[in-house]
């Protein structure tokens, strides 16, 4: 993708979406990291209020910024809730079965390293599955106007 073409590459919603996905791996990431090694929080509740905390910048950001949606909010929330939801569940359950599965077979005693690396796993699947919910299925290109990928 060129940069120096007046900004054509901003055209591409998946490159907003990764630009998105910064700002939201920060809050949503820190969140986790900070609940489960700050606070002694279990796996599943510091990723899911991590995710919980990181899906508000998200829907903001994407409505607004990524697939700049005009479809009423009252619509797009519910859609935006099970796809996160269904992200959520099949990507950080494939994660920790994989981790486990991993550091298991190398370092019998893995400790906190699986949790650790489950959630970089898991990062990794759920923005992928997200930006294809999102993309299709809660802010779907409006007819008649050229959506770009």
């Amino acid at each position: 993708m060129k940069t120096g073409t007046g900004g054509k590459w901003m055209n591409h919603s998946f490159v907003r979406f990764l630009m998105v996905g910064v700002v939201n791996t920060l809050v949503g990431l820190g969140s986790i990291y900070l609940l489960l090694h700050g606070t002694g929080a279990s796996y599943w509740v510091a990723t899911f209020l991590g995710n919980a905390i990181g899906a508000c910048v998200s829907y903001v950001l994407n409505r607004v910024f990524t697939f700049k949606s005009q479809s009423p909010v009252s619509g797009s929330i519910m859609r935006f809730i099970a796809v996160i939801l269904a992200c959520y569940v099949i990507a950080y359950y494939a994660a920790i079965r994989m981790a486990v599965w991993g550091i298991h077979a190398l370092l019998p005693e893995y400790g906190q390293a699986a949790d650790d690396a489950a959630v970089l796993i898991g990062t990794g699947l759920y923005t992928l599955l997200n930006y294809a919910g999102q993309r299709w299925l809660v802010f779907p290109p409006e007819k008649g106007v050229g959506g770009h990928l």
